[in-house]
């Protein structure tokens, strides 16, 4: 059952059995909204408070500079460089709205979270990982889309512009994650899918799992007024036969395409065979081929290192590894960049205590050593990625006109 209930921010109270559910949904740029879920907590009316985090975005939320145990090498080399950036991205953006607003975005948040704490009730973290999100919207989209939507995201946030009264407009109905993507999820099913249709069914699981014996009487459900509709419905139809598969289901990340995985080994093969045969015409070609894939592959690596202000060492490391990894799909030259940058300028304990200020601009990105060294993986992966299919393309040239 479903009733539309009177209040500042928009509510919905729903009745499951013995329980019900009061959904606040709340504007995550308000102060309004936070001294609301101050006075609804105090009232005594709930035993319970669930809130529209995960677990990690509690963590940072509560913990701002725990970045500092971060073991960055481990990230780069498990290959969680680009999740890693995106979430630093994602906060440079929370950064921006909180200058120029002068409201810190996810206020009420916290508030639920200190008065949950004052006053006893338990702390229900409902929503699903922010990685899981994150790897199910780019595994949703295209492979030909995703550079799309990579390369906005980065724009976007590392932009010095002021943040516009549409973005402040749209973080009032979601949350920093949606008002990102807001432009493209607006634009695309396959975006608005993972990103808010998704997070609402499993909201609604969780809230039933974590109430399944009846514990709460009622639960006060703080969640951003964008996903008040979705969630509300969500909770007023009957629950799934197999909840516990369902949100498993909720929680998998589709592999990328298995064609995909195998582009990198054909590429090295062509290469290969195109030294092998230039080397059969004649040694002089030979040479000019693989001179070629050095020179060609090797610069735009370096070039992508240089990009991000590494070290000279580290710039001449990548020239030197690039082509070699290249040809080697298990190691990338932007491990061996990012390797060699951090053994040459390791981040210190300063260095992450600054990091989430300082990528709120594109020059902290490249002034932040932690910042600078996933610049660093990121741009010499990209030219060395770049260099791989022009230096082929030049290889094949070669061979044709030969």
């Amino acid at each position: 059952m479903t009733e539309t209930t009177a209040g500042e921010g928009p509510r919905a109270l729903i009745r499951d059995e013995d329980s019900a559910y009061t959904l606040l949904g709340t504007a995550h740029v308000s102060r309004a909204s936070a001294d609301e879920v101050r006075g609804l907590i105090r009232s005594g009316d709930f035993d319970a408070v669930a809130i529209e985090l995960c677990p990690t975005r509690h963590q940072s939320l509560m913990h701002p500079n725990a970045m500092a145990s971060l073991d960055l090498f481990q990230v780069i080399r498990q290959g969680k460089a680009g999740m890693v950036a995106a979430s630093l991205a994602l906060s440079a953006f929370q950064q921006r709205v909180a200058e120029q607003s002068g409201i810190e975005p996810g206020a009420e948040m916290r508030v639920a979270i200190d008065e949950a704490r004052k006053a006893g009730l338990p702390l229900l973290l409902v929503d699903r990982e922010v990685g899981v999100t994150l790897r199910r919207v780019y595994r949703n989209v295209p492979w030909w889309q995703r550079f799309t939507l990579v390369s906005g995201l980065l724009a976007s946030v590392i932009s010095r512009q002021t943040i516009s009264a549409e973005e402040i407009e749209r973080l009032k109905q979601g949350d920093v994650l949606e008002s990102t993507f807001s432009e493209f999820a607006e634009q695309s099913q396959r975006l608005y899918q993972p990103l808010i249709a998704e997070r609402d069914a499993y909201m609604a699981l969780r809230l039933r799992e974590e109430n399944a014996a009846g514990h709460y009487r009622h639960v006060l459900v703080v969640i951003g007024a964008g996903h008040l509709k979705g969630l509300s419905q969500q909770l007023s139809e009957p629950p799934p036969s197999d909840p516990q598969a369902a949100r498993q289901q909720l929680e998998f990340v589709p592999r990328g395409s298995r064609w995909l995985r195998y582009v990198p080994w054909v590429i090295v093969a062509l290469v290969l065979s195109g030294f092998v045969i230039g080397f059969s015409r004649n040694a002089e070609l030979g040479m000019q081929l693989v001179g070629e894939w050095f020179l060609i592959n090797g610069a735009l690596s370096a070039l992508g290192a240089a990009i991000a202000l590494a070290h000279p060492v580290t710039i001449v490391a990548t020239f030197l590894a690039a082509p070699f990894t290249s040809l080697n799909p298990t190691i990338g030259a932007g491990f061996v960049a990012a390797g060699v940058e951090l053994a040459l300028r390791r981040p210190t304990v300063g260095h992450f205590a600054t990091l989430r200020h300082d990528v709120s601009t594109p020059r902290g990105w490249w002034g932040n050593r932690v910042s600078r060294t996933l610049l660093v993986f990121l741009l010499a992966t990209l030219g060395s990625a770049i260099g791989t299919y022009v230096a082929g393309f030049r290889i094949f040239e070669r061979l044709i006109g030969a």
